[in-house]
């Protein structure tokens, strides 16, 4: 039998190994892409609070952007705006929406009164608010530019009157609209961008998308209960009862909730249109609401249900008049709350699709998640603010 020789063996060897080798080893498939950044999770895994409400802004970006807004305009930067001015009437709608983002707290440098009647929710939420400089209701943009803005935050309706002017004289104007559910999610994208924070703006968005979604499937197949609602006010001793336009929030919550408006068989204006005791009577609602931005709307509704004129209606005479709730602010406006205002309609309305509402669990969850304020701040500072139809 002939010998290998040493040389033959290492030939052998090599050969063997090359041979004996794992296919996938030698795999010339390309690379897995990297998993893409997940979708906000679904109803059941709200955003933590310590997801939702990032405690420490990051340090901004030094490069440009652009963002368009809600006219559609483009508007470009070429760094984070670090002097942020909010100004026009009703500002809390618009300043709640953007103190939303803890960077708020930071950059904005002046915004005109952020309360409604009594209530300052601005002032409990930021420490800096002292400091801030506070403009009129009407403030022009002289007044504006004196605090030396690189951008201001305007709802669109003063585009002409006042946006128009601040352009003219060089400082950026972001225009925001948060009138109805879609146009918030479309703002706080918007607002995302503008303080470099998509990621925070996407998880508000999924917060309010979710418990949109969980109404609607629990109010689905329902029978749709006819519903007034109506907003109350007192001047000079005269009460007035108005009922709002078609596309106004309280028009599309309480469709969302499951109901059916009364006031859209009337010819509507494009603000709140006044209606007489006797158009109400008409009406014979199944359930009438009652919304009062100025007067605790608990005593409003206790002296309806004293007044013979109303106890002559077939909904006070079943128990169901109520008084729309609120805390600082009522929930039936387009500021933050209307998705508070939505679970809590849809509850009254639909009493039987909602066993477990529970509301004050709601507001906890709803401060926490979206401010990420702690049960011992809304305990302190908020439950003793509710007002309405409450536990």
């Amino acid at each position: 039998m002939k010998r290998l020789r040493p040389l033959s063996l290492l030939i052998c060897l090599f050969l063997f190994v090359a041979c004996s080798s794992s296919p996938a080893a030698v795999s010339t498939s390309p690379p897995m892409p990297e998993m893409a950044t997940s979708y906000p999770a679904p109803p059941q895994m709200l955003p933590s609070a310590a997801q939702a409400a990032t405690p420490y802004p990051q340090p901004p970006s030094t490069s440009g952007f652009t963002v368009q807004d809600a006219l559609g305009r483009q508007v470009q930067f070429s760094a984070p705006p670090q002097r942020i001015v909010m100004a026009g009437k009703a500002l809390f709608m618009l300043a709640d929406a953007v103190y939303l983002f803890p960077q708020a707290r930071e950059r904005i440098v002046a915004l005109g009164n952020a309360g409604q009647g009594t209530g300052n929710f601005i002032s409990l939420i930021d420490p800096q608010y002292e400091q801030k400089a506070i403009l009129a209701g009407d403030a022009g943009p002289e007044q504006i530019a004196a605090v030396q803005p690189d951008l201001v935050l305007l709802k669109s309706y003063l585009a002409e009157s006042l946006g128009r002017p601040l352009e003219t004289l060089g400082i950026a104007v972001v225009y925001l609209d948060l009138e109805t559910p879609e146009q918030y999610q479309r703002d706080l994208i918007t607002l995302g961008q503008i303080f470099q924070a998509p990621e925070r703006a996407e998880a508000i968005n999924a917060y309010y998308r979710q418990n949109v979604e969980r109404v609607q499937q629990a109010v689905q197949g329902a029978e749709k209960p006819k519903v007034l609602l109506l907003q109350y006010s007192e001047k000079d001793g005269a009460v007035a009862f108005n009922v709002p336009p078609q596309n106004w929030m309280q028009t599309i919550l309480t469709e969302l909730a499951g109901g059916e408006p009364l006031w859209k068989q009337i010819q509507l204006g494009k603000g709140w249109t006044q209606v007489s005791l006797e158009q109400i009577a008409a009406w014979d609602a199944d359930k009438i609401f009652v919304i009062s931005y100025f007067d605790d709307v608990s005593e409003v509704v206790n002296q309806l249900k004293q007044d013979p004129q109303w106890q002559a209606l077939r909904a006070v005479q079943q128990g169901n008049l109520y008084g729309f709730p609120g805390d600082l602010y009522s929930w039936d406006q387009p500021d933050v709350r209307w998705i508070l205002g939505l679970s809590w309609l849809a509850a009254r309305l639909h009493p039987q699709r909602f066993p477990d509402y529970d509301a004050l669990q709601e507001v906890r969850q709803f401060y926490q998640i979206l401010y990420g304020l702690d049960e011992t701040f809304v305990n302190e500072k908020i439950l003793p603010t509710l007002r309405g139809d409450l536990p």
